[in-house]
């Protein structure tokens, strides 16, 4: 069923490229239902796509059952006669983004994989296409064996990214909430992209012996979470890296499990990155990593510091172009050959990825290594402070001086007025906030008659 949603999204995006393409509206919904049929002596599952708004409004729906009759028996060979939808799930969408710009229904008589695994590997598809087509809201729905769930993938940060033919809408929201200590409307709830070089690949001969002409190229873009722009002087920790491309993955990656070994982790100020196990690819819908880092040297520094952990998400954008290539049915069948054939071109041009990876992230933990040394000047000057403050209040010989300090802080004795003083140094000079200009407070706003987000700066 993964296959045949993911072919159907493949047509509707292709059908829908050429308006993306002219710097158009890419915001609208899309409807995703899975049911089963109870009352068959066979079960099967049933699935309807539906979509509507600006986004695929330049998609003509007798073009798509001309090329559907074209590609029937390739797309889907396991397709039986479906069933209609329930209008009233399709009423409850068309009122929340107009009428219906296409909708397709299709059956698979199988129900075997119907399993809690199943339905993640679904969500997990629908939530790695969110990621760069974040303008369109999605909503899915299961009906299986009497048991309903759903789930939308709402955006709530985005911003628009042009990359060579791809104009990309990319979900740059942080889902980490703001530490205790900052202030509301002070933490900047996005990230902000940062755009690699594009790497041209080569073709494997295996792939151009099946049809995989023209020039093929990666781009990379790194998104480092929660920002910490208005907070220079924050300690930052990175502990997970994740991987998302816009050519599915459907199964474990021998390139990408094999990277953390390919990677110079000193170089990039890293200590240990393990990669993920197939469970956290299929629910995660890319692979991840996990970064570990050595004990420190001063378990008691290591205490006292305010450390904000961050994760790294890696946007491994492919693109080809082949002038002889124009047919809709050719474009598909180009992108069904890329995704059979990724790990081959991964593996084939494995150095030049790896250096170019190793570059980007490289580029991307700067900021991180330049707060580590800020630190280190921090926490020289802060023990100075210290030293010189309980050595001050130590040393008085007033009596209600000294009283004065104790009770200020809360604390009985110089002991205790130390810890007290050093945490309290620490929130100070750590939270210390300057605004950045690429950094909001407000959500962005995206008006029916405009697409361009609105925003209030701090």
């Amino acid at each position: 069923m993964v296959m045949e949603m993911q072919q159907v999204l493949r047509l509707i995006m292709q059908m829908a490229k050429q308006r993306q393409q002219l710097g158009l509206r890419t915001a609208g919904g899309l409807l995703v239902l899975l049911w089963t049929d109870t009352g068959a002596s066979t079960q099967k599952i049933n699935c309807t796509v539906a979509a509507a708004g600006p986004w695929c409004t330049g998609i003509q729906i007798e073009a798509l059952q001309l090329v559907l009759a074209d590609l029937k028996d390739s797309m889907f060979p396991c397709v039986w006669p479906h069933h209609e939808p329930d209008p009233e799930e399709l009423s409850a969408f068309t009122d929340l983004y107009g009428s219906l710009r296409l909708l397709l229904s299709f059956q698979v008589k199988d129900t075997s994989h119907c399993s809690s695994e199943w339905q993640a590997r679904i969500e997990a598809f629908l939530r790695t296409f969110t990621v760069a087509n974040a303008g369109i809201q999605i909503h899915l729905k299961f009906k299986i064996k009497q048991q309903t769930s759903q789930r939308e993938f709402r955006v709530k940060f985005k911003r628009k990214v042009a990359l060579a033919d791809l104009l990309l809408t990319l979900d740059v929201a942080c889902s980490a909430p703001p530490l205790w200590c900052v202030k509301k409307g002070c933490w900047c709830e996005r990230g902000h992209p940062a755009f690699g070089g594009r790497l041209p690949l080569s073709i494997p001969p295996q792939a151009m012996d099946q049809g995989l002409l023209g020039d093929l190229s990666v781009q990379l873009v790194t998104l480092l979470s929660p920002c910490v722009l208005p907070y220079p002087n924050v300690a930052t920790e990175l502990t997970r890296i994740q991987n998302t491309s816009n050519i599915p993955v459907t199964g474990p990656s021998g390139f990408f499990q094999t990277l953390p070994a390919a990677l110079d982790c000193q170089e990039m100020g890293l200590d240990r990155i393990y990669c993920s196990t197939f469970k956290d690819l299929v629910y995660s819908g890319g692979t991840v990593y996990t970064v570990e880092k050595d004990s420190w040297d001063n378990p008691e520094q290591e205490s006292s510091l305010p450390t904000v952990q961050q994760s790294l998400l890696l946007f491994f954008f492919l693109q080809h172009s082949d002038p002889f290539t124009s047919q809709l049915t050719d474009l598909m069948a180009t992108e069904v050959l890329i995704e059979h054939h990724l790990e081959d071109i991964l593996n084939k041009n494995r150095q030049a990825v790896t250096a170019a990876l190793q570059a980007e992230l490289r580029n991307t933990l700067k900021v991180q290594h330049h707060r580590k040394k800020q630190q280190e000047k921090l926490h020289a000057a802060a023990e100075v402070i210290l030293s010189s403050s309980i050595s001050i209040v130590s040393s008085s010989s007033s009596m209600d001086f000294r009283n004065a300090c104790l009770n200020c802080m809360k604390v009985h004795d110089t002991r205790e007025l130390g810890a007290s003083l050093r945490e309290s140094l620490w929130r100070v000079m750590s939270w210390k906030f300057i605004p950045r200009a690429r950094c909001f407070s407000a959500k962005m706003e995206v008006h029916p008659e405009n697409d361009d987000p609105t925003t209030a700066e701090i």
